[in-house]
């Protein structure tokens, strides 16, 4: 696999997961609900910024270990394609559904963007994810573990300001589509869900050739 494989391969498993109605999305629609578009935009800042920490963190993670412990590193990427295997499992089987998006409580740009930063950085699933999904996609063979790693920092962030971003700027039609359809959402879960255990295999065969 090229690299610039390797980086296509991440940013759809990256977009499939990121269009899937979550707390992040929810966030977004409510503080643009309450305080339009500014707010919202000010929301999704605050997630990027908690996203760009996660990437930054799952980055210097891969890079330490494979430096300081490379035995470990295909045991690793192992773990973490079965453990994105089992989240996709989770999500085909799962019924994702938004019944109701209300609107947030009133405050500054500001607020939002702390708030968004806080419920991105205090998500414990994402913590998880990073340590499970960088190892698939961080590897030595490609160069510079830090450079790579500020790569696909960048396409997190921007594919994170594209989506929520839209979702600020159209936020009643977006609230509208998320609750009134409520199959597409399901559907939307399942694919990305399909998209995880796709990958995870494909990760996990590429890393047992590499080891051969």
């Amino acid at each position: 696999m090229t690299y610039s494989e390797n980086l296509w391969l991440y940013f759809t498993l990256l977009f499939g997961i990121i269009i899937v109605p979550g707390m992040d999305m929810l966030f977004v629609l409510a503080n643009s609900l309450s305080g339009g578009r500014r707010t919202g935009i000010a929301a999704t800042a605050g997630i990027v910024a908690g996203g760009a920490v996660h990437s930054l963190y799952g980055a210097i993670g891969v890079g330490v270990l494979a430096v300081l412990l490379p035995t470990l590193f295909n045991p690793l990427l192992f773990a973490g394609a079965a453990y994105m295997a089992w989240i996709g499992f989770t999500l085909i089987r799962s019924s994702i559904t938004v019944e109701t998006v209300g609107a947030g409580g009133l405050g500054s740009g500001w607020r939002a963007f702390r708030q968004g930063a806080a419920t991105c950085l205090m998500n414990p699933k994402a913590y998880l994810f990073m340590i499970a999904v960088y190892p698939q996609f961080l590897k030595p063979i490609y160069g510079p573990i830090w450079a790579q790693g500020l790569v696909m920092g960048f396409m997190t962030m921007a594919t994170q300001a594209a989506v929520y971003g839209t979702l600020a700027l159209t936020a009643a039609r977006s609230r509208t589509l998320l609750v009134s359809n409520p199959k597409a959402t399901i559907l939307v879960g399942r694919v990305a869900g399909a998209l995880l255990i796709a990958v995870s295999i494909l990760t996990a065969w590429h890393g047992w050739r590499v080891s051969l």
